[in-house]
């Protein structure tokens, strides 16, 4: 089996197979280069690697379902649809501009909306509008169960236009003042995975814990309905994940990608086994949702740094994601009371905290542990607090405005009844309908007359 060993060999090999392909004398007079092929390459790295981003969507829509109880399961998926949907007209309207026009400063830029000018910059404008989706539907599995549709709509575009675009002008945009001090999150451990746990942090504190969850000092659990479903989301999700690692390196980079696909997998399955390992150590049974999430911790650790951690750091940096996530569970819902029903703050927030700061630790040219000084160790954790202080003042005073203009949660009798029927009139489950005296062929024969509901 052949080796592909540098870029220069992909390029010979190329040429071979497309002058091969195109030897006619229409070819021949075309003005194709191999340069622009591999323009072309660059950008089909690009394109699949979004679309793979995109799946990513259903796998956080299979988890939150299944990680939630049925009466909201309806409620949870269309909450999915418009993080995507919302989140990509807002990225598109304002977010990509914020983020990739001119610098002001190196903090955010001003032009550009619309994608006005930016017309060579189709593919870049994809990738990054799957990932500012992904920043904001994260905030959905935190605030499950009780918030508004039209509140949580409020917020994803709030995120995608205003909040991630400007944190990500800091860390991606080539003049941000993080990239100018040095700072490295590859495909995403802050900039979008913390963003959107700091912004499901001040939504959770906005709206408060879902009924019956807390009890004096009591805390109670509120099983989901379904694991095999959430399991189901946590493979498509780690699936996904594939694309949004190695489609980071924006480039037909071979040796890149395939360092970084293996670092990822490397860190997914140690942050499965650390999971494991801890919660059968605490709670003397291996437990599943927690296991299940231990896969994501280590995604969201190895994020930062897939491209400059080893195979055996990324192992480290997974094991010991696993390992946070099962602390950080308990802290965030025993000991602060943030009642997140997905465990999206501990996976996204706690852990995109120790994947940013495991660079400064585990990178192999610049990190601490490879004789590189704490000099990118420091410029790690200065991103980290910046990022944190910038969502939380933003979300904050936008959640604070908002909360003063109308309620962000639903009544208490909604949210006993459960936010399908109360907010959608249906169910993702038949039988739902049938619980409350309404079934699916009775909803069907209603209809309305003279403004009155009347059977027929």
């Amino acid at each position: 089996m052949i080796k592909l060993k540098s870029k220069a060999r992909i390029i010979l090999i190329t040429f071979a197979l497309v002058t091969l392909f195109l030897a006619s004398p229409a070819a021949a007079e075309s003005e194709y280069t191999i340069e622009g092929l591999i323009a072309d390459l660059d950008v089909y790295v690009i394109l699949l690697s979004a679309f793979l981003v995109f799946i990513m969507h259903a796998g956080f829509a299979m988890l939150e379902t299944g990680f939630t109880r049925s009466k909201n399961a309806l409620n949870i998926l269309l909450k999915n649809f418009f993080s995507m949907s919302v989140g990509v007209v807002a990225y598109f309207f304002v977010g990509y501009s914020l983020m990739y026009g001119a610098s002001y400063a190196g903090f955010t830029s001003f032009n550009g909306f619309f994608l006005m000018g930016a017309h060579d910059e189709l593919a870049d404008f994809l990738f990054d509008a799957v990932f500012a989706a992904t920043a904001a539907t994260i905030i959905s599995g935190a605030v499950a169960e009780r918030i508004k549709l039209s509140s949580f709509v409020i917020i994803v575009a709030f995120m995608t236009a205003i909040v991630y675009p400007v944190a990500g002008h800091w860390m991606w945009d080539d003049n941000g003042w993080l990239v100018g001090l040095g700072f490295a999150d590859y495909a995403g451990s802050t900039v979008v995975h913390s963003v959107g746990a700091w912004g499901a942090i001040i939504a959770v504190l906005f709206l408060g814990a879902r009924i019956g969850k807390y009890d004096g000092k009591k805390v109670n659990t509120i099983p989901g309905h379904n694991l095999p479903l959430g399991a189901l989301g946590v493979f498509l999700l780690w699936f996904g994940w594939f694309g949004f690692n190695t489609g980071s390196a924006l480039a037909f980079e071979v040796n890149e990608m395939v360092h970084v696909a293996v670092t990822t997998l490397l860190a997914a399955s140690a942050g499965v086994i650390g999971a494991a390992l801890l919660s059968l150590a605490k709670y003397k049974k291996v437990d599943a949702s927690l296991t299940f999430n231990g896969a994501l911790a280590g995604l969201v650790g190895i994020t930062a740094g897939p491209d400059v951690i080893s195979p055996l750091g990324a192992l480290i940096v997974g094991l010991i994601a696993g390992f946070i996530l099962v602390i950080a569970v308990e802290i965030i819902d025993r000991g602060l009371r943030l009642d997140d029903p997905v465990g999206a703050i501990a996976v996204h927030g706690v852990n995109g905290v120790w994947g940013t700061i495991a660079v400064g630790l585990f990178a192999t040219d610049v990190g601490l542990f490879y004789g590189g000084g704490a000099g990118q160790l420091i410029t790690q954790v200065i991103g980290v607090v910046a990022v944190l202080a910038w969502v939380f003042v933003a979300m904050g005073a936008f959640l604070f405005v908002l909360t003063r203009i109308t309620s962000i949660r639903v009544s208490a009798e909604e949210e006993v009844q459960g936010l399908d029927f109360a907010e959608h009139g249906s169910s993702a489950y038949a039988n739902n309908l049938s619980s409350m005296g309404l079934g699916l062929a009775d909803r069907l024969n209603i209809i309305s007359k003279n403004g009155k509901t009347e059977s027929v």
